[in-house]
């Protein structure tokens, strides 16, 4: 039943793909950029993690002081994905209030 409904999704897309073909390349640059800094903090991250939990079951002392500063390092990246997720989310929001205002003029000239 899944793969039925992602392969709805995938339609979808592929539909939604057309209509947003003559849209703005930089904007979808834009996009493709920010979506990949996102996942390089969280592949960062999960590196981190995993440092963190060998160094925690090792019980070695100064494993145990470095999780301190991988920890920290953890924290900073997720408020900067915070802060890349709420950059990305304003400019959607832009661009879409920009695109519909757009359309709506676009219409009330075709009257």
């Amino acid at each position: 039943m899944a793969s039925n409904s992602n392969r709805k999704l995938k339609h979808r897309r592929n539909k939604d793909s057309d209509d947003v073909e003559g849209g703005d390349p930089e904007v979808w640059q834009m996009f493709d950029n920010n979506f990949k800094q996102v996942q390089s903090v969280l592949d960062r991250n999960r590196a981190l993690i995993q440092q963190v939990n060998d160094n925690h079951q090792s019980k070695i002392p100064d494993n145990m002081v470095k999780n301190v500063e991988l920890i920290q390092e953890l924290n900073g990246n997720i408020s900067k994905v915070v802060s890349l997720y709420s950059d990305m989310s304003s400019d959607f929001s832009t661009v879409f209030n920009q695109r519909n205002g757009d359309r709506k003029s676009g219409d009330s000239r075709s009257e």
